[in-house]
């Protein structure tokens, strides 16, 4: 079986067979909770699906993993109201492993696809741009278009190691960075996508651009110490070019009696920023030798993060969740400025290269804040606040500006959510919340049709 059809057709009979489990499941019988494990390899999925409404926003895209863009985007200029995907949690697939080795040392793997159940189709949000590539914002005929490190791969995570309670755990392969994991750790919302700006925007956990929210061909190393400290160390080698594309990171964080808290450190090389391309920049494809449905205009920039993040469980004095966190990312013109063709993720390729967005560096600073209240065991309560701050970056005449005149002016974002989830049995819940966005001044620069939105989101998730 070729890879285009195993995506379109067979992955999910394959991760079955795999496993032995597709026979088994085949009974009449109620299977056993432990039915999906056979011989230490565990199937596993989530299934996330609702119906939403945004006062200001644009057609709901069939790739782009959240389908919807929930916060306020520069094409909003209409109420939406439709089934979106992946609202609580990204709907995914997967199969993940554990062999029992020496001592307390174990090999390990996991295998994950992400997937958008309204449409059927994996998860690509570079095809969201290129689907709107020529199209432009004042035309009024863009769909939902935004960057992810979400391109269409069959699997978001696909990576093995070996792990020992004593000596740690380290694994090679794709995987998610320590920053993201970190995020959706002490993301009130878990990183949701229908009501967190950090859990919709990859901004925060890729540290500074969305595409180094997981990372290729990366080493990462975790220990924990005492059940209390915990040091983490990621490491993506560079493209062959010096130091391009490389990335490090570190995590030093530990829990004390209710309080869990982690500091993180980012230094990133060639992140690129991707989006559609215009009309006149399509025009140009030709004489690239690029199709299309494969290109992206990107932004390059060496990106550098550090950040701290916390959670406070007040149990048992109050079944409550405080929730904090900040991060500060500056962006600088790339060391290794990066070529027209060069590959991006998904054999996407970058049609039109800008290595010089930042003649300042640009600095942006996220912040937020949340509680979680569990009314009941099966009924808790969220509200959250997410703020973004930059400052004025640009020089000549928009030096120091702080309007909306130049996307180089300082400016903020404000987000603010509320939501309930209900879970009705062990593996199936209900939600619905609303989230409202506001962007001002540099930050809304470009926005011709409306600077706020209010989505209103409600939906069920079946996890198995």
């Amino acid at each position: 079986m070729n890879l285009n059809a195993i995506k379109r057709h067979g992955l999910l009979a394959a991760l079955l067979a795999a496993t032995g489990i597709a026979h088994a499941q085949s009974a009449a019988a109620p299977a056993a909770d432990n039915s999906l494990t056979m011989h230490g390899v565990t199937l596993y999925g989530i299934v996330d699906i609702g119906v939403q409404n945004q006062t200001h926003g644009a057609p709901i895209s069939d790739y782009f993993p959240a389908g919807s863009a929930d916060i306020v985007q520069k094409n909003s200029n209409k109420s939406i109201t439709g089934v979106t995907p992946n609202n609580l949690s990204q709907s995914r697939i997967g199969l993940q492993g554990v062999e029992p080795l020496a001592g307390d040392w174990t090999g390990i793997f996991k295998l994950e696809m992400f997937f958008n159940p309204q449409s059927g189709e994996i998860s690509d949000a570079l095809k969201s741009l290129t689907q709107n590539n020529g199209r432009s914002v004042a035309s009024n005929t863009q769909t939902t278009n935004l960057d992810s490190s979400v391109a269409g791969q069959i699997f978001q995570q696909s990576y093995a190691g070996v792990s020992s309670k004593t000596f740690g755990t380290l694994t090679f392969g794709r995987q998610n960075t320590l920053l993201a994991d970190g995020v959706a750790k002490y993301d009130p919302n878990a990183a949701s996508q229908a009501f967190s700006l950090i859990g919709l925007s990859g901004t925060t956990a890729g540290a500074g651009d969305t595409q180094d929210r997981r990372l290729d061909g990366s080493l990462k190393y975790t220990l924990t110490i005492a059940d209390a400290v915990r040091l983490g160390a990621n490491y993506k080698p560079s493209a062959g070019n010096g130091i391009a594309n490389s990335v490090t990171e570190v995590d030093v964080g530990g829990d004390f009696a209710g309080l869990s808290l982690d500091v993180y450190y980012v230094k990133a090389h060639d992140e690129i920023a991707a989006a559609s391309l215009s009309a006149a920049q399509v025009a140009l494809l030709p004489g690239l030798g690029l199709s299309p449905d494969k290109a992206v205009a990107a932004t390059v920039s060496d990106n550098t993060s550090y950040s701290v993040m916390g959670l406070y469980n007040l149990a048992p004095l109050a079944p409550v969740k405080l929730f904090a966190g900040y991060e500060h990312i500056s962006f600088a013109n790339p060391s290794s400025p990066l070529p027209v063709g060069f590959d991006d993720l998904g054999g996407y390729k970058l049609a039109v290269v800008n290595n010089a967005a930042f003649p300042n560096d640009k600095v942006l600073q996220v912040f937020w804040a949340g509680v979680k209240y569990a009314v009941t065991p099966s009924v808790e309560l969220t509200g959250a606040y997410y703020g973004y701050k930059q400052n004025s970056y640009g020089s000549g005449a928009n030096a120091g500006c702080s309007t909306a005149v130049a996307g180089t002016c300082s400016g903020t974002l404000d987000d603010i959510s509320f939501d309930a989830v209900w879970r009705l049995s062990k593996r199936f819940d209900t939600y619905a919340g609303v989230m409202y966005t506001g962007v001002h001044n540099g930050l809304a620069n470009g926005y011709l049709f409306h600077t706020t939105d209010i989505t209103t989101t409600a939906g069920v998730r079946f996890k198995f």
